[in-house]
């Protein structure tokens, strides 16, 4: 089955108020055309789940697209500091965010892929984020009567990651750090793939290379190349430090607009 769509298209398929599982770590890999439509749709309420995040994060606040943030670690590489529409958006009240250990996403999602309620975590013994985040709580071991931490599924509707390299079918693969992307796919309802590439339909049959992610889980797969940009994509290329300032400067989410269409050719 053709699964190749537009990117306009294929972010239609998110609603407001969906549950958004973003791929990639920080300035790596993230699907950042993707966030950027997510933007120019103007979605509203999303809930976003990121286990490191950056630009798209930051981006999904500024743009007032995100209700509430789930994740370990949201911030920029050293070099270009904290994400502030991030912090604004928390300090006054409207993205919730609800704080995790970046292992703690990783048991969410993980709970959510096999199909359990929760996943127990033995690092939250002593921990103030179990005063501040709902999806915590005790659970006694029902073999030992230990009582361990446990944090509660996280299921996203919608995984948006990207890769490398992708079919029509919806078949995809990530060259170099897969992070968390793999686990986000098997935890999620449905996938949305861009790819730098996209193979023939023998690609993945017929050589080496198995897919990442199967044809099966994915919903819609998108040729975007440059899709990771204005951050980096492993093997294709390196983060734009002009772009990310540029960024870095924007006030509201008019200028936001402003940017994505004059820094169109190279987003």
């Amino acid at each position: 089955m053709n699964k190749l769509t537009t990117l306009e298209q294929a972010i239609s398929l998110i609603g407001d108020g969906a549950c958004v599982g973003l791929g990639g770590n920080t300035l790596n890999r993230a699907p950042m055309a993707a966030v950027f439509e997510m933007v120019r749709q103007k979605k509203r309420g999303l809930r976003v789940v990121k286990t490191a995040g950056a630009m798209d994060v930051d981006a999904l606040c500024l743009a007032g697209c995100a209700a509430s943030v789930d994740a370990g670690f949201i911030s920029y590489e050293s070099q270009y500091g904290l994400a502030q529409r991030y912090r604004r958006s928390v300090q006054s009240g409207l993205v919730r965010a609800n704080e995790h250990a970046c292992y703690t996403v990783i048991s969410a999602l993980r709970a959510a892929s096999y199909g359990i309620p929760f996943m127990p975590v033995r690092g939250l013994k002593v921990s103030d984020l179990r005063k501040v985040n709902d999806y915590f709580a005790d659970v006694t071991d029902p073999f030992t009567g230990e009582t361990l931490a446990a944090v509660r599924a996280i299921r996203p509707d919608f995984a948006v990651v990207h890769a490398q390299i992708a079919d029509s079918q919806g078949n995809a693969f990530f060259e170099g750090p897969k992070y968390e992307d793999v686990l986000l796919s098997r935890a999620s309802k449905k996938v949305i793939v861009t790819a730098e590439r996209i193979v023939g339909d023998g690609y993945f049959s017929g050589g080496e290379r198995k897919a990442d992610i199967p044809h099966f889980l994915t919903a819609a797969v998108v040729h975007a190349p440059r899709g990771a940009a204005p951050g980096a994509c492993y093997g294709c290329y390196e983060p734009d430090g002009a772009l990310i300032r540029a960024f870095l400067e924007l006030k509201d989410a008019e200028a936001l607009d402003r940017f994505l269409s004059e820094g169109g050719r190279r987003l």
